[in-house]
């Protein structure tokens, strides 16, 4: 409640009206130009001058774009187009440079003409930069000269000194400082960050921005770009060149086994938009607007569950999507619907969803319009409404063609396709009846667990441990050395499915396999749900020989691919039983009567030891599995969490392990012949057990 006096804080007239001119309103407002004034605004501000660049490339003028990073804080950009206009703007009576540095809303990227796809379209990017730098240089080759202009937070000048802090005098003067070859043309723009603008803690990213340049040399075929970051003791440059366009890029983004070839979708179409066009008098008048809409799309299926699509409006990432997104997805769906009809690969009551058809998709979504409305200047998500319906149709026409073919090459890829999609239905709808069906162990007694489970009471998830255990006689072992109020037991028979080689179907076939799954009880794919797994641990327990590692290597592929959540969250580990057990004859005070070792060496140097002790001891006993163990030797070495030894299994690179698992475990027999003939070279024969 106020205490002032009656009227007080009241008055609000004209006069209390804030008007900010020109690149004042960026300076008071940052985040509405370039979303944050963290790193990602800071990076922001790097994009906006480098697509610029990229619109002249594009537009077919300039083939080399080169960024660097300096010690000073500074960045430099360079290119080899047409130049910046350095003649006089007639509205304005302004240089062309000053009207591109200095005014909102400016530039060669309105109406038609100039440039007709591109990524810069609100005209705000380089002045918007100049805001929010406390020095921007500009260097424009035209001409046959150099003209040259400096800026301090927006307002041009001249520096007497380098660097941001030099003596600075206001001046609009566009400067000849050289000259150059009559067709030699470019821009060279270095500036410096403000920070008072700027968060202390946002730095460049390297690491983004050589992602972005490697994007970029995809999507412009033929575009050279390179990046030197000066930031350390010694330069780092990269250059990107690649001529093969989108497919060539998402055969970059692909990973795993290929379900079939990247295939090309492209097509254009023509709708009719209604815009605000300024007329001869001056006045907004909405007027009808033919537009051309480019479509380019390449995509590839693998093996796998994991989805990948990237999207792109005029070579500039939509990381949310928008309405080329939809329309893509759209014309999927509607492909396979299409394509399944005239098979027998579908049955009476199913159906497939987006979902199934995005399962395992690598995919690149380019489309190319003039004027494209997006959702805010930092152009995240496309906003054009038609893009959707005619991306989609021509998404629908292309795939559709291909799930239809004849063509001896492409026959086989379109049913290996349609099969997997219509497997990842299937298990969509298997894993939801899961999910449903065992949510927890209250409904225990309803479900239908394998009746092999030998579950534990507790109901605590973080305490709860399931043990999956090779064979029924190291089973019956187990039984008796687990603590039962916490530790439950999965018998498998045998080596398991290698989950790496065969399909989703073949592998819920697998009895081994959906017991596992059904227990674990969190589905499986893309449908895992962490929160609903019925156990804290998983742990692996199978003989310590060639056999029983083989079998934890099956396991570990099983859960990588179809519930890696489990292992990104370091849940699942692999039991380590002792491979000996020394029985000591009158052990000293003190000493423990058995004693194991875990491995070959680990055993000989035990042996050494208590000979040199002069430590008599029965013949050691070797386990030849872990059947042969006593159920308190196995509670001692292997179950009791006091006194046991787990490893855990660990992602620290998914696609690195990935690529490990195809390697070792895929259906490509080449790389892992010369990685096992390479392995040979390096091995100690000695070793060999033999």
């Amino acid at each position: 409640m106020s205490t002032g006096k009656p009227g007080e804080g009241r008055e609000y007239e004209a006069r209390h009206l804030l008007v900010l001119e020109g690149l004042e309103a960026v300076r008071k407002r940052p985040a509405m130009y370039i979303g944050s004034t963290d790193t990602r605004g800071l990076m922001h501000c790097l994009w906006e001058i480098i697509d610029n660049a990229v619109d002249e490339a594009l537009a077919g003028f300039g083939d080399r774009i080169e960024v660097r990073l300096n010690a000073d804080g500074s960045i430099q950009v360079f290119d080899v187009a047409r130049g910046i206009p350095v003649d006089i703007e007639p509205r304005t009576g302004l240089s062309g440079v000053e009207v591109v540095f200095t005014k909102l809303h400016a530039g060669g990227k309105f109406g038609a003409g100039t440039y007709n796809a591109t990524g810069g379209l609100h005209g705000v990017g380089a002045s918007v930069v100049n805001a929010l730098s406390t020095r921007l240089d500009v260097e424009v080759d035209r001409n046959g000269a150099i003209w040259a202009m400096s800026f301090r937070r927006g307002v041009p000048g001249i520096f007497d000194g380098d660097g941001p802090d030099a003596p600075f005098t206001p001046s609009n003067e566009l400067r000849k400082v050289g000259r150059v070859g009559k067709n030699v043309t470019g821009t060279r723009i270095r500036y410096w960050p403000d920070r008072q603008i700027f968060l202390k803690d946002a730095q460049l990213s390297r690491t983004q921005l050589l992602a972005r340049a490697r994007q970029t040399s995809f999507l412009v075929p033929g575009l050279e770009l390179r990046v030197t970051d000066a930031r350390g003791e010694t330069e780092e440059v990269e250059v990107f060149k690649h001529d093969g366009g989108i497919g060539e890029f998402c055969d970059f983004l692909s990973t795993g086994a290929a379900v079939t070839d990247v295939l090309r979708l492209q097509g254009s179409d023509q709708f009719t938009e209604t815009v605000p066009m300024l007329d001869d008098h001056g006045a907004m008048t909405p007027t009808d607007v033919e537009r051309t809409l480019e479509v380019d799309v390449a995509l590839r299926w693998g093996n796998g569950y994991d989805s990948q699509v990237v999207s792109f409006v005029n070579i500039i990432a939509t990381p949310k999507g928008g309405t080329h997104v939809t329309g893509f997805e759209r014309g999927l769906t509607r492909a396979f619907l299409r394509g399944l009809d005239g098979t027998r690969l579908l049955k009476a009551g199913e159906e497939i969803t987006k979902e199934d058809v995005l399962e395992g998709i690598t995919a690149v979504v380019t489309v190319r319009l003039a004027e494209p409305q997006f959702e805010g200047q930092t152009k995240e998500v496309l906003g054009t409404p038609p893009v959707a319906r005619l991306v989609a149709r021509i998404v629908e026409a292309e795939l559709g063609d291909f799930l239809t073919s004849n063509k001896a090459a492409q026959r086989p890829q379109a049913r290996a396709v349609m099969e997997k999609v219509v497997s990842a239905s299937r298990t969509r709808v298997q894993a939801r009846a899961h999910k449903e069906a065992q949510r927890r162990k209250n409904a225990l007694e309803s479900s239908t667990l394998p009746a092999k489970l030998a579950d534990c009471r507790s109901t605590e998830l973080d305490r709860t441990e399931l043990f999956i255990v090779e064979g029924d006689s190291a089973l019956g072992t187990a039984k008796l050395a687990r603590d039962s109020e916490f530790q439950a037991l999965l018998p498998i028979r045998g080596k398991i499915l290698n989950v790496q080689k065969a399909s989703v179907g073949d592998m819920l076939k697998n009895a081994e396999c959906a017991s596992i799954i059904q227990v674990v009880g969190a589905g499986s794919g893309r449908t895992f749900d962490l929160d609903a797994a019925r156990y804290s641990k998983i742990i692996f327990m199978a003989d310590a020989d060639a056999d029983g590692a083989h079998i934890r290597t099956l396991l570990a592929t099983l859960f990588f691919k179809y519930m890696r959540p489990m292992v990104e969250a370091g849940r699942v580990y692999t039991a380590v039983p002792p491979l000996h057990r020394f029985e000591l004859i009158g052990p000293r005070k003190g000493t423990e009567k058995f004693l194991y070792t875990y491995s070959e060496a680990e055993y000989r140097r035990k042996l050494a030891e208590l000979t040199k002790k002069g430590q008599s001891f029965k013949e050691p006993q070797r386990y030849k599995g872990l059947g042969e163990m006593d159920a308190d030797q196995l509670a001692d070495t292997t179950m009791n969490p006091r006194r046991r030894t787990l490893r855990r299994l660990r992602v620290d690179e998914a696609a690195a392990a990935e690529a490990v698992f195809e390697k070792l475990m895929g259906n490509d027999v080449g790389p892992r012949k010369e990685f096992i003939v390479e392995g040979a070279y390096a091995l100690d024969a000695g070793r060999i057990d033999a």
